[in-house]
């Protein structure tokens, strides 16, 4: 019961597209015993099905910048590799460590960052 539940609510915040990894890579290092390893990989391979339930939604409602999308999804993709191959080679601690620091560092971010209009946004429409 309780993966279901770690499952659940990292699928609602994925779908948001806040990044339900926030809540399953701790949850399963923490509630179920994984390696840092382990639940990064699981992060990965849940993301799909949840991304791309979002995604259509997403589209539906008209969100979504194609040419942004683009960009991101090609540059993503090769950081993704660089980066995988570069946790593969870190030991668990180091890699838990830095996982945390970029959630500490991203809550600091949203906690003092101000808050703007959808016209000021770059790239908006």
């Amino acid at each position: 019961m309780l993966l279901f539940i770690i499952g659940f609510l990292s699928g609602m915040i994925g779908g948001m597209g806040i990044g339900g990894g926030t809540i399953l890579i701790p949850s399963m290092i923490f509630f179920a015993g994984v390696t840092q390893h382990t639940a990064q990989g699981v992060n990965l391979v849940s993301f799909f099905p949840t991304a791309l339930a979002a995604v259509f939604v997403h589209i539906r409602n008209k969100h979504v910048r194609f040419k942004l999308a683009a960009y991101l999804i090609s540059t993503g993709a090769v950081g993704a590799i660089i980066g995988s191959v570069l946790a593969s080679y870190m030991p668990a601690q180091l890699l838990r460590k830095l996982f945390g620091g970029l959630l500490l560092i991203m809550g600091i971010f949203e906690l003092f960052r101000k808050e703007k209009s959808q016209t000021s946004r770059v790239g908006a429409p």
